[in-house]
Order: C-alpha cells, then structure tokens, then sequence
C-alpha cells in the first residue's frame, strides 16, 4: 500500500479530525508521533487469522507516542490484538505512553479489536480510541488493563450508517495505588443503529477506578438500540470507584435506550456459600471477582486472547488474596 497507493497513507495521516479537539494527549501523538501502524483491508478480504500490534515501553524519563490507524474496506472482515507491556525484567522503568488508535470501518465490514494492557508499575499511560462505523457494519471491541501506575483511556464510537453496531466490552483490575480513568463516547447518528456497552472493574489495596459513559441519540437516529452498563467491586476498605453512564436523547422513536451502574464491596453471603460448601475463603473470593469479571472476558473475540487475558487477571489477583480486608 505504501509504495503503490501512497495516498491512501497520506489522507490518513493528515486527517485529525476522526481525534477529539478537545483532548490534548490525542492532539499530542497527532503531531509528535514518531511511531505508527497502518492497517488497510482491502473491500471484500476476509483475513483468516488476527493482526497483532505489540507497544512496549522502558526507558526511563522518556515517552513513546504512537499512532494506529485501521482502515477496513466494504463487506472485509479482520481482527486486531494490540498489546501493551512494559520492556525489561522488572518492568519499573518510569515511562509515559500516549497512544491513539483510529478505525474506520466501510459497508457492511466487521472487525473485532482486543486489547490488553500490562504496563509496569511507574508507566502513565494516555490512549484514545476513535472508530467510524459505516451501514451494516459491526465492531467489537474488547480492552482489559492491569498495569500502570495511571491509566486515562477514552473510546469514541460513531455510527454513521444505517444498521450500524458497536459491541463494547471493557476490564480494569488495579491495586496498590493505581488510578484507572476509564470514558467511553457512543453516538447514534443513523437509523436502526445498536449499541452494547459493558464495563467492570475491581480494585483493591487504594486503587482507584472512574467509569464515565455518554450514550447519544441524535434526531437523524430513529430506531436505536442502545445499553450502557459500569459495575465496580472493591475489595478493601480504602479502595474507591465512581460510575457515571448517561443518556443523551433528542429522538424519542428508539428500541431501548438505558444504562445501569453499581459500585459496592464483594458479597459476604457468596463467600460464605462457597465456604459451606468447603471451598476456603481466599479461594471463594477468587472465584467471586474471576466470575464477575468473566462475562467480559467471553466477549473477546480471539480465544487465544481470552487465554492470555485470564493469565493475566489470576497474576494480578495473587496480591489481592494478601490485602483480604473486606470493603466498607
């Protein structure tokens, strides 16, 4: 694609308008970025295996800013893993990482985009996701973050064409003393649209996790389907989360339109059934915070990425079982 069709890359590049104006990080790795990819799925491929896009970040003092796009023909269909993880044996070199990610699905293609972070412990991490979903297309997306000493991610989807859908799944897990700032953007812009949007997070130790969600039902948006979930479990007394999902309607011919949060500790009465049943308490707790968190887990979409993905929460739980003070 580069050396034959040079413009395809050029119309992309110097096209910022798909990145939010308003979000300096995105603005950032617009413009300074020295390190991007390029993904072009020809209309009507139909790609047997997922491409992987892997970022790590170490050096100490110093940033990495890239930049993705995604750009996916008329009825082509494709995956993407991105992975992000920090180089290293101990993973603590102090980094920033800005990252930005733009999708552009044509008529009736589909993609489906897993995503896993596992950034040392002194990485502050900084990513928008912006995708541009065309009539009868479909786009899944499934994100889990572990690592990082902060992470600020927002996901903006808009749905152009007719028919239209986003499926959205979205896992924080944090400890110690980490913030996750997690905001997701959903605009109905066509008719007969659909979207489906679900976030979970557990915190534990003084982590902190933020859940904000805009759904938005534009006038031209007749006949949308659309569902906003953020569900929050603390493990220990000094964790906190905040959800926040919200609706937007200036059309009311819809099929649904709602959201629902909870946020509150672990349930003693699950861990004392387990435990009647035998199984110790450390263990019970496990299996609570792994179920909870596995209904996203399922939604992504590359089973060797689920793998990986639950690897990753069973690592991540081992300090967990050490702080088993329970939640106010």
């Amino acid at each position: 694609v580069l050396t034959s069709r040079p413009e395809l890359l050029r119309e992309v590049i110097e096209d910022g308008r798909s990145l939010p104006a308003t979000d300096k990080f995105a603005q950032l790795s617009r413009a300074m970025s020295v390190l991007g990819v390029f993904v072009h799925i020809p209309a009507g491929v139909d790609l047997p295996g997922p491409i992987v896009v892997r970022w790590l970040v170490g050096q100490p003092g110093r940033g990495l800013l890239s930049r993705t796009v995604v750009s996916v023909g008329a009825g082509a269909h494709a995956s993407l893993l991105e992975e992000q993880g920090s180089s290293g044996g101990d993973g603590h070199a102090q980094s920033l990482w800005s990252g930005t990610m733009e999708v552009h699905l044509g008529a009736g293609a589909t993609l489906d985009v897993a995503g896993e972070q596992d950034f040392g412990p002194s990485t502050i991490a900084c990513v928008n996701r912006h995708a541009r979903v065309e009539r009868d297309a479909t786009l899944r997306w499934a994100l889990a973050s572990v690592g990082g000493q902060m992470l600020k991610s927002r996901i903006d989807n808009e749905l152009v064409g007719r028919g239209a859908s986003v499926r959205q799944a979205e896992i924080g897990f944090g400890g110690g003393s980490q913030l996750f700032d997690l905001t997701s953007y959903t605009r109905h812009i066509a008719e007969d649209t659909t979207g489906d949007l679900l976030s979970k997070g557990v915190f534990q130790e003084r982590a902190r996790g933020y859940f904000k969600g805009l759904i938005e039902i534009r006038k031209t948006a007749r006949g949308t389907d659309s569902y906003l979930g953020e569900f929050a479990m603390l493990l220990a007394r000094k964790a906190r989360s905040v959800a926040i999902p919200s609706l937007e309607i200036d059309q009311p011919d819809v099929r649904r339109a709602s959201h629902s949060s909870s946020v509150g500790p672990i349930d003693e009465a699950e861990i004392f059934y387990l435990m009647s049943r035998g199984i110790p308490r450390d263990l019970a707790r496990k299996f609570i915070v792994l179920g909870f968190l596995e209904p996203v887990v399922s939604r992504i979409p590359l089973p060797e990425a689920q793998e990986r993905l639950r690897g990753l929460l069973d690592r991540k739980w081992a300090p967990a079982a050490v702080s088993a003070a329970p939640a106010a």
